[in-house]
């Protein structure tokens, strides 16, 4: 069935008078709105959970075709608490997309040279291009995290950086860059459960790091930065939306649905595509199988 276009809210889009690029601002139905208080659902079925997805990941993949012909630049952040579900979101997303086109970005420490550069000068070396979309799996809000809470930033960079990151991301968008920030949230008995599993997995135990377990002593102190974050760059146009993670795969679902609602985009025609026969086997002889070295088939 094809999918019909999503018309673009009010509010959504406007135009900036000195430039012809367009600057996305949320529809005014999802800026600001205060959340509902969350009511307890029952497990979502494994079969409804990849019918749906198998669903949004087709629309992702028109989105995708959409965002390559019009040349457009998508940038989405991905924030949250330590095993709050983002690296699942994000390989939903991504895994059903041509990866020339869509990209994961997952920063380390930054080296001695990048500590000592203006702060957010090695994340704008991987914003997109024409046609690209980069998911950013932690990103320059690692200063109002992380940094502050461990001390790893001194009280006036972290100042200078809540001062200047409203105004970096105005730029990105004034410059035609449709920038979406998400943050996931999971309560403390979750991600406890999920810190348990990952210790007892040993195919998850590299997702444990000393600075996860150091997360769960600070779990105030990292409350009140989140909280500080968000009065100062929870903006109108550039604002915050909040996934509700304690379910991953409703999580997971939410996301990517408001994603899809967010960027309008229409169904590109895909052209016939017929298989040619085999070429014959003129003039070649198969070397014996003998001379090749195989695989052990243990399976």
């Amino acid at each position: 069935m094809a999918h019909r276009k999503v018309t673009p809210k009010k509010g959504k889009k406007s135009l900036d008078s000195s430039s012809s690029s367009a600057t996305l601002v949320a529809p005014e139905s999802l800026q600001k709105t205060e959340l509902s208080p969350t009511i307890a659902l029952p497990p979502l079925k494994t079969k409804t959970y990849q019918k749906e997805l198998k669903r949004l990941q087709v629309e992702l993949v028109k989105l995708q075709a959409w965002v390559k012909e019009k040349e457009l630049k998508v940038a989405i952040v991905f924030e949250g608490r330590d095993a709050a579900g983002k690296g699942g979101a994000i390989k939903r997303i991504s895994e059903c997309m041509n990866p020339r086109g869509c990209r994961i970005v997952a920063l380390g420490t930054p080296t001695e040279r990048e500590r000592h550069q203006w702060y957010f000068q090695r994340y704008v070396a991987h914003l997109p291009s024409a046609g690209e979309i980069v998911l950013f799996d932690r990103s320059w809000y690692n200063r109002a995290g992380v940094e502050r809470v461990m001390g790893f930033c001194t009280h006036e960079e972290y100042v200078e950086f809540i001062r200047s990151c409203p105004e970096f991301e105005h730029m990105l968008q004034r410059s035609g860059i449709i920038l979406i920030k998400y943050w996931f949230s999971v309560s403390d008995d979750e991600q406890e459960k999920r810190f348990n599993d990952r210790i007892n997995d040993p195919i998850k135990r590299w997702k444990i790091s000393p600075m996860d377990l150091e997360s769960r002593a600070r779990w105030v102190e990292y409350s009140k930065a989140k909280d500080d974050m968000f009065a100062a760059t929870d903006t109108t146009r550039s604002p915050w939306f909040v996934v509700e993670a304690d379910d991953k795969k409703r999580a997971r679902l939410n996301c990517i649905n408001h994603m899809l609602s967010f960027i309008s985009y229409e169904e590109l025609p895909l052209p016939p595509i017929k298989l040619p026969p085999r070429q014959s086997a003129v003039n070649y002889i198969r070397p014996p199988r003998t001379s090749q070295s195989f695989v052990p088939s243990l399976f």
